[in-house]
């Protein structure tokens, strides 16, 4: 068996980015950005309700939009898998979503401290932004089941977490140093729109009618986008700032040691490399053995027998 033709990497392939585990084709990419708008839409969907539609009045639009969710995202992990979701990619996505799910509960949303997207945002950084997508919204589903955070939140919890694991795999090349700090920023920034997104999620079921942070329908959309804000820094903005600094300070202080562990696995998976199966050579029978002598062998030293 040889992987290749059974020769080594070119120079070519050593001056290139490993090769990602799961492999974004045509149709997976075009997945990824459907389901990534129908999430937009499920969490903007405040900033377009017009005035006396019944969704901008009903208690029920999470929960639409909650059953839509892991349809779609069922989805891309089938598109995905049709481009290129192969045994080593999956038993890395499941090894690296349960330490992820384990991950979560230490840190248990005390005062905003997540460590929960450490895992997730090197993830995607080593193994492309196909797998840290699937790895966010696998994490987060794994880590709900453990902890018994299961319910209408959970599919916005996953399309968010999907888009840190996606954006990671996304970032500008950078080795050393400064992709530590990169990962770190990034992180950081993860962690803050993470919450933000979650904010909209539940923001106009939340506050009652008649408030300065009330969320009006068929408002301008800037109005909405004001009010929101204000809603946004009065109540979470302090927990959101705690899972900000919590996902930087562990990359800083993790990141090197686990992005190694990461890389020398993905390099032991060789997911670039297609097994190729050599086909067996072609072996001369063996002649059957009569007892007599056989002219090709050499008979040099040897005595003749006498009569």
């Amino acid at each position: 068996m040889s992987a290749t033709s059974g020769r080594g990497p070119t120079a070519t392939q050593r001056g290139r980015r490993a090769a990602n585990a799961i492999g974004l084709q045509g149709r997976s990419s075009l997945a990824i950005v459907l389901v990534s708008l129908v999430g937009l839409i499920a969490f903007g969907w405040p900033l377009i309700a017009a005035p006396g539609s019944g969704i901008a009045h009903s208690g029920d639009a999470p929960l639409i939009f909650a059953a839509v969710l892991p349809l779609l995202l069922a989805v891309v992990l089938a598109e995905i898998s049709e481009g290129g979701l192969d045994v080593k990619a999956i038993a890395m996505l499941g090894v690296l979503s349960a330490m992820g799910a384990a991950l979560r509960p230490l840190g248990g949303g005390t005062a905003g401290v997540e460590t929960v997207f450490v895992l997730i945002v090197l993830g995607g950084r080593v193994f492309g932004p196909g797998f840290g997508f699937v790895l966010g919204s696998t994490t987060l589903f794994g880590s709900a089941l453990l902890t018994g955070g299961v319910g209408p939140w959970l599919p916005f919890q996953m399309i968010a977490a999907s888009w840190v694991g996606l954006g990671a795999g996304l970032l500008p090349r950078a080795r050393g140093r400064v992709e530590i700090v990169l990962l770190a920023a990034y992180g950081a920034l993860a962690g803050l729109l993470y919450g933000l997104a979650l904010n909209f999620s539940f923001w106009p079921f939340t506050v009652g009618a008649d408030t300065e942070l009330s969320y009006a329908a068929g408002a301008p959309v800037l109005d909405n986008l004001h009010r929101f804000l204000v809603f946004a820094v009065t109540t979470s903005l302090g927990w959101d700032l705690m899972r900000a600094a919590t996902t930087a300070v562990l990359v800083l202080l993790a990141g090197h040691a686990v992005l190694g562990a990461l890389r020398r696995a993905h390099r032991r998976a060789a997911f670039e490399a297609p097994v190729v199966f050599d086909a067996p050579a072609a072996s001369t029978p063996r002649p059957i053995d009569d007892g007599a002598p056989d002219p090709g062998i050499a008979t040099q030293g040897r005595q003749p027998a006498r009569p």
